[in-house]
């Protein structure tokens, strides 16, 4: 961002002696000054501090920064994504916690190729193929995060027992994303709990959301909720707390994470049994 560098030569201060306020390297502050490296909007609060910028300036380099990060490889895919999605892939790119409630289907971040075709083509009646094609390849590509490269996201992921029992596909496609669940929740990142149905009424019984947590101590949490033609991110605090307590009571509920293992297991061998 060139605007950190005219703000830093007009306080008179080298890159090392910003560097020493905000706790970084002069490496670091000079990537930031060069673009080869996107500052974190709290990267950018700091540095806002350092130069002694306030109210409406500093606000508007924290915000371009937070729409600069929300640009990556699913950008050039945007024309096709639902409005506000491609934020959503912006924020989770940058977090390291995603906890999330789905009663309907099993979490992109989770989903087979097969089984992600079949709620594509299914959801966006009014897509060509091509366009089906471009969301199969976005839903994938953002499975990397579970895998790397860099550190993998922490994902926890409660799921009603009817996302597993419903027939995505036909009994193969289903079968092979229930063993894909069960494979994912082997891994130390990757926690996967069943609300069964004999669990009765529960707090997230109005719909699926995401809460999203971020590395740096400044970054608060984020719910995302997500509707047929569009998504919404939710910042507002009192809002974050109430998705946090209803993600506890819901985890509260569930079955453990082996018990959960077992559960699918069991389902997919008989959907080995259907034709």
């Amino acid at each position: 961002m060139a605007e950190l560098t005219r703000l830093r030569e007009d306080s008179g201060l080298s890159r090392a002696e910003v560097a020493e306020r905000i706790g970084s390297t002069d490496t670091t502050v000079w990537r930031y000054e060069t673009g080869l490296t996107r500052p974190k909007p709290s990267d950018v609060a700091a540095l806002t501090d350092v130069y002694g910028v306030t109210g409406a300036a500093r606000e508007s380099l924290v915000q371009m920064a937070r729409e600069a990060r929300q640009r990556g490889w699913w950008h050039r895919h945007r024309q096709t994504l639902k409005p506000g999605f491609d934020s959503y892939i912006g924020l989770e790119a940058e977090a390291s916690v995603v906890r999330s409630y789905e009663p309907l289907v099993v979490p992109g971040l989770m989903q087979t190729e097969a089984y992600a075709r079949a709620v594509i083509e299914v959801t966006t009646v009014t897509h060509a193929p091509p366009e089906v094609d471009e969301k199969v390849t976005v839903r994938i590509s953002r499975q990397q995060l579970l895998h790397g490269p860099g550190e993998p996201i922490q994902l926890v992921s409660v799921l009603d027992e009817a996302v597993l029992r419903r027939q995505v596909g036909g009994p193969k496609v289903m079968r092979e994303q229930l063993e894909h669940l069960v494979d994912l929740g082997k891994l130390p990142n990757v926690e996967i709990r069943v609300i069964p149905f004999s669990a009765g009424a529960h707090a997230a019984m109005d719909g699926p959301f995401c809460l999203l947590g971020f590395p740096e101590p400044g970054d608060l949490d984020l719910v995302y909720l997500e509707q047929a033609a569009s998504g919404l991110v939710l910042e507002d605090p009192d809002e974050v707390r109430r998705y946090t307590l209803m993600f506890g009571s819901l985890t509260a509920m569930a079955l453990r994470a082996d018990a959960s293992a077992a559960f699918i297991a069991e389902l997919a061998k008989k959907c080995s049994n259907q034709r």
